[in-house]
């Protein structure tokens, strides 16, 4: 015997719907519990800034400074009475240095004025009459042969110290004298790295022979003379 079902009590007829509207019905009341807030009441917050009024705050008075008081007023002068100068007054007269035609210009001899013999340095590069050095007494270039007879005289003296060989030391020495006006040697100065090579300079200008002094208008003078001597090692 077959069994036949009633389509009225059959309960999967509407299944489908059923469950979307149950679905929407969960996801309401889900959304709507996740939604839900609650708030505290009585509490008030004040939204102004927190600011502090430094108005309120006391400013100390500024003390008065004492001033001293201003100066008494000056005393008023004492009266002063005029007394009239009965006394005369001789008044200066000034005469006038100008002279006139009728004065007489006497005549003055001429002023004759000595020459000072000052004693003075004239440079060997501008005097006149350089220094005679012996043997260029017939050259005519005179201090061209000075130049060379003292190059010679300083080739023919050279000796290089000992003690500035074995340390190394060289260098220029820079030599300045004067030539008296007697033609003697004299005033030696040296500068240079080593004291040795100036005590050496020096000792090569010392042996200079006497010269013939220089002349600046026909007179004798002092002349200073500078040379360099050079110390190098080979």
């Amino acid at each position: 015997m077959e069994l036949k079902k009633n389509p009225k009590v059959d309960l999967t007829k509407n299944s489908g719907l059923y469950f979307v509207i149950g679905l929407f019905v969960v996801m309401s009341l889900v959304w709507g519990a996740l939604e839900w807030k609650t708030y505290e009441g009585g509490n008030e917050y004040d939204i102004s800034m927190n600011v502090d009024d430094d108005l309120d705050e006391e400013v100390p008075m500024t003390e008065q400074l004492k001033t001293p008081p201003p100066p008494p007023p000056p005393a008023a002068p004492e009266i002063i009475e005029v007394v009239e100068d009965e006394e005369e007054v001789e008044e200066t007269v000034i005469e006038s240095t100008e002279t006139s035609q009728e004065e007489e210009i006497i005549e003055v001899d001429d002023v004759e004025v000595e020459e000072m013999d000052d004693d003075v340095d004239v440079p060997f590069s501008v005097i006149e009459n350089v220094p005679v050095f012996p043997g260029c007494e017939k050259e005519s270039n005179k201090r061209a042969c000075f130049n060379k007879m003292i190059q010679k005289h300083i080739s023919k003296n050279f000796r290089y110290p000992e003690i500035s060989q074995e340390m190394g030391v060289q260098g220029r020495v820079a030599v300045m004298f004067t030539i008296q006006k007697d033609g003697s040697i004299g005033n030696i100065r040296m500068r240079g790295p080593d004291k040795n090579l100036e005590k050496e300079a020096a000792r090569i200008i010392g042996k200079l022979p006497k010269m013939t002094p220089g002349k600046q208008r026909g007179r004798a003078v002092r002349v200073p003379f500078s040379i360099p001597i050079n110390f190098k090692l080979q």
